[in-house]
């Protein structure tokens, strides 16, 4: 397993950072514009660097998501992929959990992104992390995962947790479509974009493996620690990108209501303290 997703991890590296460091930095361009989309809708074009063609409040989100990836989500996938070398389960653990992000990331910058000069090492990034993720997947000792968690982890509480955050974000998703199917208008947020990516993704894999994982980890099942513990780890990754995202929309001049602040932020820290259970609570195998 090791040297194969060895390759992998370094090819993700590489390609992330040409993909992140450019869509960070490059400015590139006349600025913003309006576009009047197929809905008839007047849309503003932030009409700089690799997002130019983007909306403003999708290249603002591009552009948060580009930051964590750099200074979040590589670092971690270097430590994670280190630890994991040492045969640790808390860097398995880990590792598992920031290729399930890198997948995630690549897979919707691949649909959702207007085409740009990176579609191809999206593509790739998508590629790469999608086997790196069910190599390391596939390399749990499953059976007998559940004799390294401690009987004392709160698992009525992570458990319960997964099953309401993927409750929330499925009627948050879930209310915001249903109107625009009934009324007959083009959703919030869609602005020149053809489908609503990101809530196919969430309402399709992450919301429903979130439910499995947390009836799974109620029943101390030893896929539930594995699939809760890896969506726990994707889901920081991910909760701290939305953090950023809404805070450059912010800077950009993008109205966001302070309580979407401030569930956003309160998840992420609950999310934070269930890892803390998890890492805490978890025992690494012995050594032959």
């Amino acid at each position: 397993m090791r040297k194969p997703i060895g390759l992998l991890v370094l090819l993700i590296i590489a390609l992330s950072l040409i993909a992140a460091g450019y869509g960070a930095f490059s400015n590139q361009g006349n600025g913003q514009c309006e576009f009047k989309s197929i809905y008839g809708e007047t849309i503003t074009i932030y009409g700089k660097g690799l997002y130019k063609n983007d909306s403003v409040a999708m290249a603002s989100q591009a552009i948060a998501q580009d930051y964590v990836t750099l200074f979040m989500a590589i670092p971690l996938l270097l430590a994670s992929f280190y630890l994991s070398k040492k045969g640790l389960l808390k860097g398995k653990l880990l590792l598992t959990g920031t290729l399930g992000y890198f997948l995630y990331t690549y897979t919707s910058y691949s649909f959702l992104s207007m085409y740009n000069s990176m579609f191809l090492i999206y593509i790739m990034l998508m590629s790469a992390s999608f086997f790196a993720f069910l190599i390391a997947f596939k390399s749990f000792d499953l059976p007998n995962l559940y004799l390294y968690f401690d009987k004392k982890l709160p698992v009525t509480f992570i458990g319960g947790f997964l099953l309401f955050v993927s409750f929330l974000f499925g009627m948050m998703w879930i209310g915001k479509i249903i109107p625009t199917l009934t009324q007959n208008v083009p959703p919030v947020g869609i602005d020149h974009y053809t489908t609503l990516v990101i809530q196919a993704m969430d309402l399709g894999f992450v919301i429903p493996a979130g439910i499995w994982a947390g009836i799974l980890f109620l029943k101390r099942r030893p896929l539930g620690y594995l699939l809760g513990s890896v969506l726990i780890v994707k889901f920081i990754t991910l909760l701290t990108a939305l953090t950023a995202m809404i805070i450059r929309q912010m800077v950009a001049g993008i109205q966001v209501g302070f309580s979407e602040i401030f569930i956003v932020v309160l998840i992420n820290l609950l999310v934070i303290y269930c890892l803390v259970l998890i890492m805490k609570n978890s025992k690494e195998p012995e050594r032959r």
